[in-house]
């Protein structure tokens, strides 16, 4: 039998043989390079992980840690779509739930949604797909989420995508057809942001953006 890497001491405490860093170097030296990672090496670094990560074509991406304001918008949100959906049987997920846009390409989506919890992509790793995906947008890279997510989200299908803007405080709701989106409404403070999905489901846009405002908060 294998005898375990340690040393003993005299005292009979255990020291590994292998240093921290040591095992960080084997690590980066098994580990492939960018470009080169396969979606089950994905999934096994997610499995481990709380940080969220996206995956494209062998490229792992590691995104910023959320802000207080954008934790809170979704907070609000999340309630929202809840209350909404849970009494019709459907549900929704916050990050980082991984959301699979085709072979090669994981998201994960600020909130997904799926109108029914026995719909066949509501898989136990990941979700194949959404019947809604909203993306708050971040303020490190705002063309992520208006621009690239905007084209994922499309390529995989999903029906209807709202974008959250704190910096114009504004919600935007987009539609599929014919395999791209179209403006279902830009919605600003004073406002009532509403989805073409969810029959009834609407957003007050200003008890929103005040909700993220610290002093809304403490309220």
């Amino acid at each position: 039998m294998a005898q375990a890497a340690i040393t003993t001491t005299a005292a009979g405490s255990t020291t590994p043989r292998t240093s921290q860093a040591e095992l960080n170097a084997l690590l980066c030296d098994v580990m492939p390079p960018q470009g080169c990672w396969s979606e089950a090496l994905y999934l096994w670094l997610t499995d481990w992980t709380n940080r969220l990560i996206e995956f494209t074509d062998g490229t792992v991406e590691l995104l910023p840690m959320p802000t207080v304001e954008h934790q809170a918008i979704l907070s609000f949100l999340n309630r929202l779509f809840d209350a909404h959906l849970a009494p019709l049987g459907g549900f929704v997920l916050f990050a980082g739930l991984r959301v699979r846009i085709r072979e090669g390409k994981f998201r994960e989506p600020d909130l997904a949604v799926l109108r029914s919890r026995s719909d066949p992509r509501n898989e136990p790793r990941y979700w194949r797909g959404a019947d809604v995906v909203v993306e708050v947008v971040s303020p490190d890279d705002p063309a992520r989420d208006l621009v690239a997510k905007r084209a994922d989200y499309a390529e995989a299908g999903i029906p209807e995508y709202w974008i959250v803007d704190p910096r114009a405080e504004t919600v935007t709701v987009l539609t599929l057809g014919g395999g791209t989106y179209a403006e279902h409404g830009m919605f600003s403070r004073g406002d009532t942001a509403t989805s073409a999905l969810l029959d009834g489901f609407a957003v007050d846009v200003t008890a929103l953006f005040d909700f993220a405002r610290p002093e809304g908060r403490r309220g």
